[in-house]
């Protein structure tokens, strides 16, 4: 009895310092292991590998940034420099630190610039997720890690983006989350990334004009072709990004935020 009462403390004892030595998940966000996938443009044609890492469940809502906005007065609407947001920054709240009767706290935060939502992810100890990790967790289906080619999937993206934008947004979390457990990565707002500003960038400016031509006459030729769908719903990604400058406030865009697993 003695010796089976030891290996039970031993088994006890094992067990809680594994369970110590584990990294605790961040609250609100989900892990995404490592993979390799084929991402819409790619300057050389490989295939992009995705280290391990966390992202947040759903976008950032009101509530959230709000909150954020409090500890933060120079992120106030009212005080924000120009140089980091434009004047559509915040303008559906009521006022600094009212969100007002038609703004839902659950709904996704928009209006808020690049620099902004950089800085509060470095508020929160995080950051914003890369273009390949926004893209590759995108990618994937209610049931599918990759489902970037299933006619389905993508013509339920292509859905929305010809949507008009409702006059209150919805909130977050409400329609069902995809393979990896995140939400609203279609369906609900664009979102910002870390390197927003590399799309169809060569360092040479007629280069990139053409660049960007060939792929807006492609796309507009050869969208209805089933083969290409795919490619045309992240094409309307990545002309979106390419359209942005970091103090951009757009009703329709917001973000979540990520983090390395180490």
């Amino acid at each position: 009895m003695m010796k089976i009462y030891s290996l039970f403390i031993l088994a006890v004892f094992l067990w809680g310092l594994l369970y110590q030595s584990a990294p605790a998940q961040p609250e609100g966000m989900v892990a995404v292991e490592q993979d390799t996938f084929m991402p819409f443009y790619s300057s050389t044609g490989d295939s992009v590998t995705v280290d391990p890492f966390y992202i947040d469940i759903h976008p950032v809502t009101n509530a959230e940034f709000l909150e954020f906005v409090k500890e933060n007065e120079k992120w106030r609407r009212s005080r924000v420099k120009s140089v980091f947001a434009g004047d559509n920054y915040l303008r559906h709240w009521a006022t600094d630190l009212e969100l007002g009767r038609n703004v839902h706290a659950d709904s996704p935060v928009t209006n808020v610039s690049w620099f902004a939502a950089r800085a509060y992810a470095r508020w929160k100890g995080t950051r914003l997720p890369t273009l390949d990790e926004w893209e590759y967790v995108a990618s994937a289906s209610a049931v599918k890690p990759l489902a970037s080619r299933d006619k389905a999937f993508v013509s339920k993206i292509l859905d929305w983006y010809s949507r008009p934008n409702p006059d209150q947004m919805p909130a977050v979390g409400e329609r069902q989350s995809n393979y990896h457990g995140v939400h609203d990565m279609h369906g609900l707002i664009w979102e910002w990334v870390q390197d927003f500003n590399t799309v169809f960038i060569t360092g040479e400016s007629r280069a990139d004009e053409g660049e960007l031509k060939q792929f807006y006459c492609a796309a507009g030729s050869s969208a209805a072709a089933d083969s290409d769908k795919a490619n045309y719903a992240a094409f309307l990604r990545y002309a979106f990004r390419g359209s942005l400058e970091a103090d951009f406030a757009v009703g329709n865009l917001g973000f979540r935020c990520a983090r390395d697993k180490e």
